[in-house]
């Protein structure tokens, strides 16, 4: 089976975590950053198991760049 990588944006919500694929616009969430990584790779897997090949290739994003900024506030 082949395997590809994908991006985790992982946010802090309340009492857990909340984990974003950008790739495939594919989120779950889990307890700690582990689960919640492990959630967001099974949520991943089904969707494309089960997704039809035009939704994926609609959904997918193959350049996906993560960079931090400074903006001045207040």
């Amino acid at each position: 089976m082949a395997t590809r990588s994908y991006t985790a944006i992982i946010e802090k919500e309340n009492s857990g975590y909340v984990p974003l694929c950008p790739e495939l616009d594919v989120a779950s969430q889990g307890e700690t950053i582990e689960s919640a990584t492990a959630n967001l790779k099974e949520a991943v897997e089904l969707f494309l198991e089960c997704a039809d090949p035009t939704e994926i290739e609609r959904r997918l994003h193959t350049e996906v760049f993560v960079t931090r900024f400074e903006a001045a506030c207040g």
